[in-house]
C-alpha cells in the first residue's frame, strides 16, 4: 500500500511544470535539469496511477486527473510555504533588518537608534547601509528609510519629514571671516563646500540655487571650493572650520544643537522629496516593523 502522502519533491516538480507550462521552465525555477523534473513527474504519475500530462513535443497539457491534482497541490504547497515562513519568522522575529541611506545612517539614525533599542530589548537590529533603489526580496529588508516614495510605488510608504538645506559653518569660521553681520555677499569662491549628489539626483539644491534664491550672483567660480560626494562629509568639513556647507538640517541636528555649527544667514531651501519609511505589504502584520515605523515617525516629528 503506498504512503498516504505523495512525495514532496515530485509534487513540487509537477506543480511547477503545470504552472509554467513546461519541464524546461520548471527546471529553471527549481534549479534542476529538465530530465529531473520529468522523472519526478513520472514518480507522481506512478504514485497516483494516473497520467497527469499529455506531452506534445516540447509542450505539455494537463489531463483531467492532472488538472484536479494541480488545484489541490498548488493550495497544499501554498499553505506549506506559509507555515514555513511563519515558523522561520517566529524563530528570527527579534531581528529587524533596516536599510538606510549612508549619510542618513551616520548623521541621523545612529544618534537616535540607541533609544529605540533600549526600549525594545528583545529586538536585535541589522542595519544595511545602501543607496536607492534596493531589492526588498533579495536583500531580506524589513524597513527601508529612503529619499522619496517614487522608487517604491507598490510598497507601504510612511512619510517622515521634509528636510531643508541652509548655509552652515563653525563659529570659528564666522569669526575668522568676519561674517558677524550675516552677509552672504562676503563669501569667497574657496569658502564654499559643495555636495556632489550624484547623477541620480536632480531635486537637491545646490549653491547656485541658493544664490539665485537670495538674488545674488554668487562667487565667479563656484567650483573652487571643496567638493564631497556625501552630505555627511560636507557637514563634517564645515564643523571643522573648513568652509560653509549647504547642509541638511536633519543631518546636522547634533552639530547645530551643541553649536559646533551655526547658520550665519538664510534662507533655507526645501529638498525635493520627503524622507519615508517603506516596507512590503507582507510585513504589515509584524509587530516589530510597526513599532519601528511608529518610532521613526515620532523621532522625525520632534521639534
Amino acid at each position: 500500500m503506498p504512503s498516504l502522502m505523495p512525495p514532496l519533491n515530485a509534487l513540487k516538480a509537477f506543480e511547477a511544470a503545470a504552472r509554467t507550462g513546461g519541464f524546461v521552465l520548471a527546471a529553471r525555477e527549481l534549479r534542476v535539469s529538465p530530465s529531473a523534473v520529468s522523472q519526478q513527474v513520472k514518480n507522481l504519475e506512478h504514485y497516483f496511477d494516473k497520467k497527469l500530462f499529455v506531452r506534445h513535443n516540447n509542450r505539455i497539457t494537463l489531463t483531467d486527473a492532472g488538472l484536479a491534482i494541480f488545484s489541490e497541490a498548488s493550495e497544499a504547497l501554498r499553505q506549506l510555504a506559509g507555515l514555513t515562513a511563519r515558523v522561520m519568522e517566529d524563530d528570527v522575529r527579534s531581528r529587524l533588518v533596516v536599510s538606510v541611506l549612508p549619510s542618513l545612517a551616520v548623521k541621523w539614525l545612529n544618534g537616535h537608534l540607541p533609544d529605540f533599542l533600549h526600549d525594545e530589548e528583545s529586538i536585535r537590529i541589522d542595519v544595511r547601509i545602501e543607496e536607492d533603489p534596493i531589492d526588498f526580496a533579495r536583500r531580506g529588508v524589513d524597513v527601508r528609510i529612503c529619499y522619496g516614495r517614487h522608487l517604491y510605488p507598490d510598497l507601504i510608504c510612511t512619510p517622515l519629514l521634509q528636510d531643508e538645506v541652509v548655509p552652515m559653518c563653525s563659529p570659528q569660521f564666522v569669526e575668522r571671516l568676519g561674517l558677524a553681520d550675516y552677509m552672504p555677499s562676503d563669501l569667497a569662491e574657496g569658502d564654499l563646500i559643495h555636495t556632489d549628489w550624484g547623477s541620480s539626483f536632480a531635486s537637491l539644491p545646490s549653491w547656485t540655487d541658493w544664490f539665485e534664491r537670495v538674488g545674488l550672483p554668487g562667487p565667479a567660480d563656484l567650483g573652487r571650493g571643496h567638493r564631497v560626494g556625501m552630505s555627511s562629509l560636507a557637514i563634517d568639513l564645515a564643523s571643522r572650520g573648513l568652509g560653509v556647507a549647504l547642509g541638511q538640517r536633519l543631518l546636522a541636528e547634533r552639530e547645530l544643537a551643541d553649536h559646533r555649527l551655526v547658520v550665519p544667514f538664510g534662507p533655507a531651501l526645501e529638498i525635493g522629496h520627503t524622507y519615508c519609511a517603506v516596507h512590503h505589504p507582507s510585513k504589515a502584520h509584524r509587530a516589530d516593523v510597526n513599532r519601528f515605523v511608529r518610532w521613526l515617525v515620532g523621532v522625525a516629528r520632534r521639534p
